[in-house]
């Protein structure tokens, strides 16, 4: 390891040891500026799905603890990222609870129903053995979680790719015998990405169960990290971001949809910026591609209109939605809300209030979730 990442993770380590027992990390949610004198939602003629809402179970969070105070982790965007969170007592307590009190948020809100996923990085930070074995355990409590609120929850099965073949058979139990709606999968594991054939069994699973992959990103692996620490934007301020778009990109240009036509992939955050960078990354990859680089069949424009959604999550933004679908169509946007990392209801009204006519409404907040996940 590079005495930088060596001297970042010291650091980390010290901040994670300062907020031990203090409300410095609170989770109060501060109304953006563009949301301030937006009413709470109201009711419309739609039901209103949320898409990426993310939980976690006590014993995640104890042992990503473990790892933070074994040093045994040599990722300094882990570190920084959970040697923080898994100090905010509050933000815990909302990932934790999937029942009343979460439903009481959501009434709140307004919103009717969420999709529930292992919230980032989920299992994957872990030996393929311990993350088979919490994959199994977390999906297990979800669908328990779903069974007691079924109109209220739905859920994706977390995997593990550390082991592409357990992740296919865990895939297939989550969603034929436990009855999730898609699969989770929160970027790289160990730095390592999907693009990689070797995790193909998991592609190859999806299609064949016609299961959508919800791809979330996490912090950039320790070889991307490091200027992003530096400067403290490794989260979602923009190194989420950047590292999902590499990962996205990486799928298109090594073949993964022409090898899997029917693939449906869901990403967060308005698109992580890729629609508004469309023009650019059609002609770039066809005018000034490296030697080593295959030519695939299609654009990528072409795959993000074919295979890909995008959320709204953490992005209330009208001009940036807007945008999206004059380039993707409202058939591939899906309303997110990203709780509890962003929980503010007044931007469920900025979302209401979309300059979209009542049926493109009801596709962005309803029925384009209803279809990709099978509701």
């Amino acid at each position: 390891m590079g005495s930088d990442r060596r001297s970042f993770l010291k650091k980390a380590l010290a901040g994670y040891a300062a907020a031990k027992g203090s409300m410095l990390f609170a989770s109060a949610q501060n109304i953006p500026p563009y949301a301030k004198g937006a009413r709470k939602p109201g009711k419309v003629d739609y039901k209103r799905i949320a898409t990426e809402e993310a939980w976690g179970p006590p014993e995640l969070f104890k042992m990503y603890i473990d790892l933070i105070e074994n040093g045994a982790l040599t990722d300094p965007g882990f570190v920084s990222m959970w040697g923080r969170f898994v100090r905010n007592t509050a933000l815990i307590g909302q990932l934790q609870d999937i029942g009343e009190k979460r439903i009481r948020d959501m009434d709140a809100a307004g919103v009717d129903k969420m999709v529930l996923s292992l919230t980032a990085p989920g299992v994957q930070i872990f030996d393929a053995a311990t993350a088979n074995s919490l994959a199994t355990s977390t999906n297990d409590q979800l669908a328990e979680a779903i069974k007691k609120h079924p109109d209220r929850f739905a859920g994706l099965a977390a995997v593990a790719p550390q082991d592409p073949r357990a992740a296919a058979k865990e895939m297939e139990r989550g969603i034929r015998k436990l009855g999730l709606n898609g699969v989770i999968i929160n970027s790289h594991t160990n730095g390592e990405y999907l693009d990689d054939p070797k995790y193909w069994e998991i592609f190859e699973a999806a299609q064949a169960l016609d299961a959508a992959i919800y791809l979330h990103p996490q912090t950039p692996p320790p070889d991307m990290v490091m200027p992003y620490l530096a400067r403290g934007f490794e989260r979602a301020i923009m190194g989420f971001a950047h590292e999902l778009s590499v990962h996205i990109l990486g799928l298109m240009t090594v073949g993964v949809f022409d090898r899997f036509p029917k693939l449906k992939i869901v990403i967060g955050h308005g698109g992580e910026g890729l629609p508004y960078m469309l023009y650019r990354l059609d002609y770039m990859y066809e005018n000034a591609r490296y030697p080593f680089m295959k030519k695939v069949r299609k654009l990528p424009s072409d795959y993000m209109k074919e295979n890909f959604y995008i959320t709204t999550s953490g992005l209330p933004w009208a001009p940036a939605i807007m945008m999206a679908r004059s380039v993707l169509g409202i058939d591939r946007i899906l309303y997110a809300m990203d709780y509890p990392y962003e929980y503010v209801p007044e931007e469920v009204t900025l979302t209401d209030n979309f300059p979209m006519t009542a049926a493109e409404k009801k596709k962005l907040f309803q029925l384009n979730a209803e279809k990709v996940f099978k509701l």
